[in-house]
């Protein structure tokens, strides 16, 4: 059986923290593809979340990891890509409820507000969430509506 994929991608903020968050995920019996950036030369955020995001909302990997410092920036630049639901968290249990009630497939981390320790509880949260569309739908009623164009 081969592992889930998860895609994990940063800004040159995030690049640290990145390499040991492949490393976690891949410990979680998860295989991370790392989109990049690889050195800490500066880029444009936007570039990275959105890549990732489409590449998430195309099914190449089951959810992605966004890092940049505040975590900000990659949240509004991937939720700019229709299908993608990434969520910004800061606790364990706000990254739960991201994927049991928000259904999330993009989980957004700040380097630079959290540290390490509370990134890893934060990623192992969220990988061992999953979707709860709640006892009358009510959850899968709100994600539709998170979906929909707008008029």
């Amino acid at each position: 059986m081969s592992k889930p994929k998860v895609l994990i991608a940063s800004d040159h903020a995030g690049v640290d923290t990145k390499r040991d968050l492949v490393r976690l995920l891949n410990a979680l019996e998860l295989e991370a593809v790392d989109l990049g950036p690889f050195d800490t030369t500066p880029v444009d955020y936007p570039d990275f979340a959105q890549d990732l995001a489409r590449r998430v909302v195309a099914g190449e990997g089951a959810w992605g990891v966004l890092i940049c410092g505040s975590g900000i920036g990659m949240s509004i630049a991937a939720n700019k890509v229709v299908g993608a639901r990434a969520a910004l968290v800061s606790d364990p249990y706000s990254a739960r409820m991201a994927r049991e009630h928000n259904d999330a497939n993009i989980l957004v981390l700040g380097a630079r507000v959290i540290g390490p320790e509370l990134m890893r509880e934060n990623i192992e949260a969220f990988a061992r969430a999953s979707f709860t569309p709640g006892n009358d739908g009510r959850h899968a009623r709100r994600v539709a509506k998170l979906n929909a164009p707008l008029p």
